[in-house]
């Protein structure tokens, strides 16, 4: 087999190709600046021979087995994380030990460094357990262990148990493929490290803009890379930690949909499922509120936000929803209250050290697979759909077709446009505390019901208050996707244990252009109104409505306004429960009657000289069930009509 040495730094390379093993030989280096080198097998470090990957530097190999890189040598990576050291990330090491076994080698946090110069580092030091905070100064980086874990297989919480979250600290190791979670530190860095100027170095501080740098340093993963996540039949909520586990990014459409059951054509990308899924295919990233102050669970803000690969190819994007930042109780539950959405992450190319959770499913292999060919080049930015959870950066947009992506399964992507498909986002609002988000998407892929990858099941099932969509039993999903249809009724559930108010409206649309109207339709009352537009609200009492409430693209609703604008700035909502009619006045309109009739034309209600207030109560409990139409004057002679049911069952 043919062997290529490097024997001096390579400064300036864009590219660099080798066919078949590369070898790095002892007191030598290979250094790949805001560049890749591709490697088709295997890659050898004699003795301290090493490679620099810096500016987005990555390392792109082609086995189609097992890892088989070996070397007591090591490869040398920067990723940035957050500098809260109350804040955690969610982290899959790009190397393991350096060592001279042919295969892939645990991950320990004794080798992360603190970047002293382009090519130096000093090891970084190892707090013990009963050090809670980490921190980083000019001279020194500390990383408190105790707040370093892994979590294989398992839907319990219970830390440090037979099952659950499991303690890696100080002494343990993490598997290749498997995650970790690692609090970041406090204090300031101010080296900087890669500062050459013009096209090379980034000019960036250790911990510039919150965010902590880490050097990782050991032998490069590569190949097959197998991931425990449960199989045994009940043990459908089953998650396993786990991220990217290569110095490159990777596709995570590719992972995710070859996982859950279908086949890819990386010509064309189109999948189609044919086999037995492993994981339900979405993947589940954690956002930890960057003011977070304090350690305590009680004190936590996060959440975490749910990914799906629905693109009309495996190439592009899908969507992502943002983390509802919570709250948590001392057994890692979720608390009632909580704070607004997290941030809109870029999630289809995953950067390197990026961790997420994914979920097995019952009859399953019980493993899923990272391969080589998921790799790609792609560097960290809003704008190439590559984002690490840290600080969000601004989306490119007007690009229509994806750049030039070199990647080890050959795609390309300069085919493939890099658009979404139809979507639309909507934000509720519960309580004014805190905000759900979740997406409806169009793709002729995709089912009315459930199919793995295309939908997200939601990643907080046990939230006391919530909305989400009621695709499949008791499953609660957070992202849908379905054929587009102008006459389609996509169900919305929502639940509280206590008497609640949600507020509902499209946040984003995303390429969607098919409908001229979004409405949310509440079956009982019989209103729809338009949350593409304004919004819904309502106050629910305990429960959990899975069957009332729908969004549609059509109004069945007769609105005899003269003034569409006027007509929508009124809405109805009939409490049966509490035998309450009320009736919203966004516009303040003076109001100069309500009238209600039953459906003979008899006046049943009669209310005169309402005024201009925002909001009017008028009890029901009086009027006997069936439907009624309400008829409204104002006083500069706008009429609406509504209906309204009135049912005390």
């Amino acid at each position: 087999m043919k062997k290529n040495t490097f024997l001096l730094a390579l400064l300036f390379c864009s590219v660099l190709s080798s066919n078949s093993q590369m070898y790095v030989s002892p007191n030598s280096y290979m250094f790949v600046n805001d560049a890749f080198v591709y490697v088709e097998q295997d890659v050898n470090m004699n003795g301290n021979g090493a490679i620099y990957l810096r500016k987005q530097g990555q390392l792109l190999q082609g086995r189609t087995t097992p890892g088989a890189n070996q070397g007591t040598g090591i490869l040398s990576v920067f990723q940035e994380g957050t500098s809260n050291n109350f804040g955690y990330n969610y982290w899959c090491s790009p190397v393991g030990a350096s060592n001279a076994v042919v295969a892939n080698s645990n991950f320990s946090i004794s080798q992360l460094n603190r970047a002293t110069a382009v090519t130096t580092s000093s090891p970084a030091t190892i707090l013990p357990y009963a050090s809670l905070n980490g921190s980083a100064t000019n001279t020194s980086l500390s990383v408190a262990s105790r707040w370093v874990w892994k979590y294989i297989a398992s839907n319990l919480y219970n830390p440090g148990g037979a099952s659950g979250w499991a303690y890696v600290g100080d002494s343990g190791t993490v598997e290749p493929g498997l995650g970790f979670t690692m609090k970041g530190v406090s204090g300031t860095d101010a080296t900087i490290a890669h500062p050459i100027s013009g096209s090379l170095g980034d000019g960036v501080s250790n911990n510039a803009s919150n965010n902590q740098r880490y050097d990782f340093r050991g032998k490069p993963n590569d190949g097959v890379i197998d991931i425990p996540v449960g199989s045994t039949v009940g043990t459908y909520d089953n998650q396993t930690l786990t991220g990217n586990p290569y110095p490159s990014a990777i596709n995570l459409n590719l992972f995710l949909l070859e996982n859950s059951g279908y086949t890819v054509n990386y010509s064309t990308g189109a999948y189609s499922l044919t086999g037995v899924p492993s994981i339900n295919g979405n993947a589940y990233f954690w956002e930890h509120r960057k003011t977070a102050s304090s350690h305590l669970l009680a004190s936590y803000e996060g959440g975490y936000g749910a990914y799906a690969p629905n693109g009309a190819t495996a190439f592009l994007p899908g969507t992502y929803t943002s983390a509802t930042w919570n709250t948590y109780n001392g057994d890692g539950t979720p608390n009632t209250t909580g704070t607004s959405s997290g941030v809109a992450y870029e999630r289809m190319f995953t950067p390197i050290g990026q961790g997420f959770m994914i979920r097995g499913v019952a009859g399953g292999s019980g493993i899923a697979t990272m391969r080589n060919r998921y790799r790609a080049f792609v560097k960290e930015a809003g704008g190439t759909n590559s984002q690490f959870e840290r600080n969000a950066q601004s989306f490119e947009s007007g690009i229509e077709n994806w750049e030039e992506i070199p990647n080890v399964a050959n795609v390309d992507y300069t085919q493939f446009s890099k658009s979404p498909v139809p979507q639309f986002k909507i934000h509720t609002i519960m309580n004014n505390q805190y905000t759900r988000e979740t997406a409806i998407a169009f793709n002729n892929n995709a089912s009315d019901g459930y199919d793995y990858a295309l939908d997200a099941i939601s990643p907080e099932t046990n939230l006391p208050k919530d909305t989400y969509f009621p695709l499949n039993g008791d499953n609660q999903f957070v992202i849908t996707t379905l054929p587009f249809d102008i006459n389609k009724k996509i169900p919305v559930a929502f639940k509280t244990d206590v008497e609640s108010s949600f507020k509902v409206s499209v946040s984003e649309l995303i390429n969607f252009n098919l409908a001229e109207n979004i409405y949310l339709h509440d079956k009982q009352t019989d209103v729809y109104q338009d949350i593409k537009n304004n919004y819904f609200e309502i106050s629910l009492p305990a429960g959990v409505y899975t069957n009332r409430f729908e969004v549609t693209f059509k109004s069945e609703n007769v609105v005899l306004s003269t003034t569409t604008e006027v007509a929508n700035s009124f809405q109805v909502y009939q409490n049966n429960e509490q035998g309450m009619l009320t009736l919203f006045n966004s516009l303040n309109k003076d109001v100069k009657s309500v009238r209600l009739y039953d459906i003979t034309g008899k006046l049943v209600l009669d209310k005169l000289n309402l005024g201009t207030a925002t909001r009017y109560d008028i009890p029901t409990s009086s009027i006997t069930d069936g439907v009624y139409v309400l008829k409204l004057n104002t006083t500069d002679n706008y009429v609406v009509d509504k209906k309204v049911a009135i049912s005390k069952k």
